[in-house]
């Protein structure tokens, strides 16, 4: 800071010697610094909800595929069909891996439907390729496929999954870019780091 302020001193004393010369104005106006501005993401026509929106894009991805898979396993195991399953000769890690591979397909048709809406209906500017864009929300999906066949293990009923909403998915939202982390403990802040949604975020807005 001091640097600084003894930079301007000189930087104003050596103004105030150029007024006073023939043609000062012309070489005052030579000598005024000049403040360009760069931007990392998009340009001066960015908008907010265009930094926001990838972030959103990819919290519907993780809320939906979350609600869903846990809500369905949940409703096999309540219902008895997954005991029944359990009854025939089908190995445990066969009926677990069919679940996740019909549930993948529907979650990689609900990440589709919801990236592409968001790029071509909501205008959501892309610098790069959008396949990008689509392979990074998938395994964000798949993630939170995992996590909400996890959750529907521990839960008895659909009000115990939707308990779960604020201890898995509400916070995936305030650290994951829209709330300013460097206002905040920086012990805190290091939460973000575990959360799936704080990679994606970045990955999409770089894309």
């Amino acid at each position: 800071a001091l640097q600084n302020t003894l930079t301007q001193n000189k930087l104003q004393a050596l103004l105030q010697v150029v007024s006073a010369l023939p043609h000062s104005q012309a070489l005052a106006a030579q000598l005024q610094p000049k403040v360009e501005q760069t931007y990392r993401y998009g340009d001066s026509q960015t908008r907010y909800m265009d930094m926001v929106l990838p972030i959103l894009m990819g919290f519907f991805v993780f809320f939906f595929v979350f609600l869903v898979s846990g809500m369905a396993i949940l409703k096999e195991r309540t219902t008895g069909t997954l005991e029944r399953l359990l009854a025939t000769p089908v190995r445990r890690g066969q009926i677990i891996f069919g679940y996740t591979i019909s549930y993948g397909v529907l979650a990689i048709l609900q990440t589709l439907t919801i990236v592409l809406y968001t790029v071509y209906v909501l205008r959501l500017p892309i610098v790069g390729q959008i396949g990008w864009v689509i392979v990074t929300n998938i395994l964000l999906a798949l993630v939170a496929l995992a996590l909400g066949i996890l959750m529907s293990t521990f839960a008895t009923s659909e009000f115990q999954i939707m308990q779960f909403i604020p201890l898995i998915v509400v916070p995936q939202i305030f650290f994951s870019g829209i709330v300013p982390l460097d206002t905040i403990n920086p012990w805190l802040a290091k939460v973000q780091y575990i959360l799936p949604l704080t990679y994606v975020a970045n990955a999409d807005k770089k894309l």
